[in-house]
């Protein structure tokens, strides 16, 4: 079971974990206790200040451990902007050698992130924001020349090397929308975050199955991620059926960390490592 999928811890960098330094020693803690990698939210807007930029602190731990894949999770280019998305990604990407995954989607608004700052909030916008942008934002990785004038952005680049190191991309999807679903079929994995409730082995077999009508082939590689708590370090019992989660076609486990929880908890949620069945 251990070895047919991956663990990941995921948290936001706010509140207890506002603080970039405690970030790093936490990705530190969590290769040194067997997690396979480390996700942050993206946010600029929350009530539990301070609040550390991801990707910032996501190029600092790139220097601060050696094996754990990293990255956001979510970060939208409709608020970031694509091509200064591409170049952090870039650069992480090889302070990490190629260690960097990059979960993207519409982002949310629920904080204040878009609209705090007059950015476009409605999802259209965002939706086709992010279709145009993570086109561009795969170019510039390739080092294509970019003559590009959308609905959304201009850009006017000449051809350049390629990034080393391939990045992959995870789409985040709070629906089964056949839109969103296609969309992350031209990915590398997706990210199904529904706002409610935690996923059932049930409903990851059926987005497994969306992404196959929607055109993946069944033999490339994809991820399926999914969040929750499933850890024996939590206070109270978890009834994780991770097992039948895998089978479904899950291939990461995120551990959720939040920040209204004690930080010493979290701390030994990371040190127990990976829950196993």
């Amino acid at each position: 079971m251990n070895e047919s999928i991956r663990f990941g811890v995921y948290l936001p960098p706010f509140g207890p974990f506002g603080d970039p330094r405690v970030l790093v020693e936490l990705a530190v803690r969590a290769e040194a206790a067997g997690w396979d990698g480390v996700f942050l939210w993206d946010h600029v807007v929350t009530d539990a200040m301070p609040i550390a930029d991801p990707w910032t602190t996501l190029a600092a731990i790139a220097q601060a451990t050696e094996s754990l894949l990293l990255g956001p999770t979510v970060t939208p280019p409709a608020r970031r902007r694509p091509w200064v998305v591409a170049r952090h990604a870039s650069t992480v990407s090889r302070l990490s050698h190629g260690r960097l995954v990059v979960g993207t989607g519409v982002g949310v608004d629920e904080s204040g992130d878009f609209s705090s700052f007059g950015e476009p909030a409605d999802l259209a916008t965002r939706s086709a924001m992010l279709t145009e942008g993570l086109a561009l934002m795969r170019a510039m990785w390739a080092g294509k020349a970019i003559q590009h004038s959308g609905p959304h952005y201009q850009v006017n680049l000449t051809a350049t090397e390629p990034d080393p190191y391939r990045i992959p991309v995870w789409m985040a999807s709070s629906t089964n929308n056949p839109r969103v679903i296609s969309r992350a079929s031209g990915c590398d994995g997706i990210f199904p975050n529904p706002a409610d409730h935690e996923l059932t082995p049930e409903e990851v077999a059926g987005i497994r199955r969306e992404l196959y009508r929607a055109g993946l082939p069944a033999d490339r590689p994809f991820d399926i991620a999914v969040r929750g708590n499933a850890s024996a370090a939590w206070e109270e019992d978890k009834n994780v059926d991770l097992r039948g989660l895998a089978q479904a076609g899950m291939t990461w486990w995120l551990e959720s960390l939040i920040h209204f929880d004690p930080l010493d908890l979290s701390m030994a949620v990371v040190d127990a490592g990976p829950p196993r069945v």
